[in-house]
């Protein structure tokens, strides 16, 4: 039995994370300030996990958080395009300097293994489409620039120091626990919370963006695969982590409608700036580096993610 830290563990893809972790039957430490995360994500396992409650930036939490620890998960960020684009100092601050403290407590404690959650938005609205790890980092908002500085500080600390990093760029993820309320809220709990209470979704744009949307088990496996990869392909290598399909908004908001029995219609607005216009990720490299392959597409994802809204709303 291992133990093992996950950041952020009261966040959407930090909470699916510990329960996997817990699943396979190992120790968790979880970190979480709450800023974004919710108290009822940590409800079911909070006394089977060691909780700390505070934040990355704390450099005497994290000392304390990382002892004995195999791996470091780090999921903790401030996320959110607009976020970053309403308050840019506040996303860099958590995401880089919160991030430049894990690796710190890290390093002094001998931890041997920190896999990042990094962004597709790293790529930009770069045309090129599928999105490839060699294209280079074209990041058009603050939360984009904050994820590729904090690639970038796992490579060096790879290189400097020895730590075995890897940088998962997560393509659109969704499912369980994800937050549908707020003006951050990510598209497909918006859709389907607004759907479930008889209210007209709302779109940004024209809905023809399209995205890799990549369902949470997919995730949580990826990071299962990154913590346990050989040493030597931990080098701070960034590897993509999607299905390699894309779907347009307004294909979602048809299957929602077919699935939801519905004919409910979308409210269409302003585009949100920072926004990328399509992505569409190459898993190639996941599979080489890490063994990665999807293994729970978007319409039985899709399907899953409305059973438990519909049970938890």
């Amino acid at each position: 039995m291992a133990k093992y830290l996950v950041t952020g563990g009261a966040g959407f893809i930090g909470c699916n994370l510990v329960r996997y972790i817990l699943g396979k039957g190992h120790d968790v430490v979880v970190v979480d300030n709450f800023s974004t995360g919710k108290r009822e994500n940590v409800a079911d396992f909070i006394d089977k996990v060691e909780f700390i409650e505070g934040d990355i930036r704390d450099r005497e939490l994290m000392d304390r958080a990382v002892k004995g620890v195999s791996a470091i998960f780090h999921e903790a960020a401030l996320g959110s395009v607009p976020r970053s684009v309403k308050d840019p100092q506040t996303s860099h601050d958590v995401n880089v300097n919160g991030t430049l403290t894990v690796l710190e407590s890290a390093r002094a404690a001998g931890v041997k293994r920190i896999i990042f959650a990094a962004s597709s938005s790293a790529y930009g609205d770069q045309e090129e489409l599928p999105k490839h790890e060699g294209m280079p980092p074209r990041p058009i908002s603050p939360y984009a620039a904050s994820k590729v500085a904090c690639e970038g500080y796992m490579r060096a600390y790879a290189a400097c120091y020895g730590l075995e990093t890897l940088s998962l760029r997560y393509f659109n993820v969704f499912g369980a626990y994800q937050d549908p309320e707020g003006p951050y809220a990510a598209v497909i709990p918006a859709f389907i919370s607004r759907i479930l209470r008889g209210q007209r979704p709302v779109v940004f744009g024209d809905g023809e963006q399209s995205r890799d949307f990549c369902y949470i088990d997919n995730v949580c496996e990826a990071n299962w695969l990154a913590a346990n990869a050989p040493a030597e392909k931990c080098d701070g290598t960034v590897i993509n982590i999607a299905c390699g399909a894309r779907t347009t908004l307004n294909e979602i908001l048809d299957l929602l409608r077919e699935l939801l029995h519905t004919d409910i219609e979308a409210e269409y607005t302003d585009p949100r700036p920072g926004d990328v216009r399509h992505s569409l990720a190459d898993v190639s490299l996941a599979k080489k580096v890490i063994g990665y392959e999807p293994r729970v597409f978007f319409a039985d994802g899709l399907r899953k993610a409305i059973d438990w809204y519909a049970a938890n709303l």
